[in-house]
This record gives C-alpha cells, structure tokens and sequence, in this order.
C-alpha cells in the first residue's frame, strides 16, 4: 500500500517501514529455513520407519525361535538369562518405542554373541547376524532422524521468539493507521475501509453491527425529512 503512495499519503513514517522490512526480511528468513528443516524431518520419517518396523520384527523374530527352541526342549530355559530376559517367561518384552527397541537390541545381539563364546549352538531363521544388520541400520537412521528432529525444534524455537517483535510491529503499526485516517476522515465506515485496505481486521462486538445499521437507518430517515430537502 505504501508503494502506491506519496509519503504525504502514508499512514507511517519512512523510519518505521524501514523497521518493518528489515524484520520481515529476517522473520521470513527464519521461517523458511524452519519449514525447510520441518520437511527434511518429515520427508526421512518414512525411510526411518521402515527400518524401524524391520529392526523390531528381525528382534522379535529372534526372541520368538529362541523360545521355540526352549520349548522343543533343545535349550535349557536358563540361557534367557543370556539376554536379560527373565528364566519364565517366554513373552517377547514390548519392542513399541525406540527406547525399547534400543534396549532389547544391544540384550539380544549381545547376550547371543556371549552364548555362542561359551559354545552354545547357533540360532537361525533368522541368524544374530541379521538381527544385527538390520538393527544397526535402525540405530543410525535413528541417530540421524534424533539429529533432524533437534534441527526442527531449534529453528521452530528461533522463529517463535519473533513473535512478540511481530505483535508489537503490527499494533504500533494499526495504532499509527488508525490515528491518521482519524483526522482525515470524519465518516466512520469510509475511515474503516481505509485501514482495512492497510490490512486491518476489524472484528465486531456483540450487537456493534446492528448498532452501526441503527445509525445508517437513522441517518437516511434524516436525509428524507422534508425539511431536509428543497
């Protein structure tokens, strides 16, 4: 609006659209390097989360055929303790969060790999290799999704401390628009007009409407008196 008039026109001083562009420039700045930050986050979730659903079914899986083995009586219920698990229980511990999945990933990899040093047989279908594999590619991707998260967060935070800046600009802003049309327009729906061409929202109070239409009624009635025309 101030581009389409002479500064005799504008309802703020040079100064103050000076201030005013310098922290849009920096409030926009900020506000797409967050929705850049956000979208990366959003756009790895999906990869993570695939290998996050494999991680827990190749632990799961494991845990399952070891039970199986105890259950067919080719292992003695004690080696669960290899694993942390406890000797009577042949439940698969809950895999639901990633603090779960981290916990009974590093147990299980490492509780085989100590059972097999002290000449246990072998697991397969699937091999603690596999588990491995996957479980490791889960814990980097979990790593890195940690990383982009933070990213977000942080610059979600840097823009949120521009928020009162912004409320500040805007009413002293509206506060400057209001006052100049103030003394310039006399008419209260024409002086109105203009400040919302400046982008001011005007949002009426409970029974303002019908007081402003009380006043146009009363207003028009004026005009037809006849003693109101020649």
């Amino acid at each position: 609006m101030s581009e389409k008039s002479t500064p005799e026109q504008t309802p703020f001083d040079g100064a103050f659209r000076r201030r005013m562009e310098l922290f849009v420039a920096e409030f926009d700045k900020n506000t797409r390097h967050s929705a850049d930050a956000r979208n990366r986050q959003n756009m790895n979730s999906r990869k993570f989360n695939e290998l996050s659903h494999k991680a827990r079914l190749y632990v799961s899986h494991f845990i399952q055929v070891l039970n199986f083995c105890i259950a067919r009586g080719e292992m003695k219920p004690q080696i669960r303790e290899f694993y942390g698990l406890d000797i009577d229980d042949s439940k698969v511990p809950s895999l639901q969060s990633d603090a779960d999945l981290l916990y009974w990933g590093e147990k299980v990899i490492n509780g085989e790999q100590e059972r097999i040093n002290k000449g246990g047989n072998r697991i397969y279908n699937p091999t603690i290799a596999l588990v491995k594999v996957n479980y490791e590619n889960y814990k980097q991707a979990y790593t890195f999704q940690k990383g982009l998260q933070g990213n977000a967060t942080r610059l979600s935070g840097e823009v949120a401390s521009f928020r009162q800046e912004a409320d500040d600009i805007i009413l002293e802003l509206w506060n400057s628009i209001e006052a100049f049309y103030a003394e310039r327009e006399p008419d209260e729906e024409k002086r109105r007009a203009l400040c919302e061409e400046y982008g001011i929202a005007y949002v009426f109070r409970r029974g303002e409407l019908k007081r402003i239409a009380d006043k146009k009624e009363a207003k028009r009635i004026t005009l037809e008196l006849p003693f109101n025309k020649e």
